[in-house]
């Protein structure tokens, strides 16, 4: 594959009204509340507090079910694209690889994944990020959330 743009120091993602707006003013929003319950306390603003905190908690619940949806999604497309791509004898290992190695493998192109492969299988690699700064030949992946 072409080259993409796209390289390990530029692949994390910022859905900025998450990461930008909600996170921040929702953070913002707990301060508020605890700083007018220290200044004058009442049972409101304990509930208000606790409102403010449930919906931080709300939002990052929210962030991490979409993620691990969009990993068990990544995980069902590499192993389709392993079958297709891997020699026989990879082939019979793709069920040893785990989520964290099929996620960060999807970044590399089709003609290094069995060398990559074989070294995560031999325990040369062990992290996403071990095996992310090993790619090559990075295919970018656009389409996360």
């Amino acid at each position: 594959m072409a080259d993409s743009g796209q390289n390990y120091r530029t692949h994390r993602r910022f859905f900025p009204l998450f990461h930008f707006f909600v996170t921040p003013i929702l953070l913002l929003n707990v301060i508020v509340r605890a700083i007018k319950l220290y200044r004058v306390p009442s049972n409101l603003d304990i509930w208000e507090l606790v409102i403010a905190i449930t919906l931080v908690g709300l939002a990052l619940a929210a962030r991490v079910m979409a993620l691990a949806v969009q990993d068990r999604l990544i995980c069902l497309e590499m192993r389709l694209r392993l079958r297709e791509t891997l020699p026989a004898d990879l082939q019979a290992r793709i069920p040893e690889l785990t989520r964290d190695h099929l996620c960060a493998l999807r970044f590399a192109g089709d003609a290094e994944l069995p060398a990559l492969i074989r070294k995560v299988l031999a325990g040369e690699l062990k992290s996403r990020d071990e095996i992310k700064k090993s790619v090559t030949q990075w295919q970018g992946d656009y389409l996360r959330a």
